[in-house]
């Protein structure tokens, strides 16, 4: 929700390739999750190669066969900022200092 919400307010889509899983919290931190695996291979099947992921659940990316992580760029992330710089990081700070400047 956090990526659909920024991706409306910088006007900016979100890459098709890129899938994310995981919660989170008021202060940024992005919290382990159940279900690791199966959520890879959807993502898989929905023909993405990069997925974001809580680093809690790294040991849970390491153990997936390398048949299920193949042509995946896995990404494991610990607050929003790892997420924001993969799926906004070409964003210069002015461009998102703009579009906050008009909010408030």
């Amino acid at each position: 929700m956090t990526t659909a919400l920024m991706s409306l307010a910088l006007n900016r889509p979100v890459s098709s390739n890129i899938a994310m899983t995981g919660e989170l919290t008021v202060t940024g931190k992005v919290l382990k999750i159940g279900g690791l695996k199966e959520k890879t291979i959807a993502a898989k099947r929905s023909k993405v190669d990069t997925i974001l992921f809580p680093e809690d659940n790294q040991a849970d990316w390491d153990e997936l066969p390398d048949y299920i992580k193949e042509g995946l760029t896995g990404v494991p992330c610990d607050t929003y900022k790892d997420v924001y710089d993969v799926v906004f990081g070409d964003i210069k700070k002015e461009e998102v200092e703009n579009v906050w400047s008009d909010v408030l």
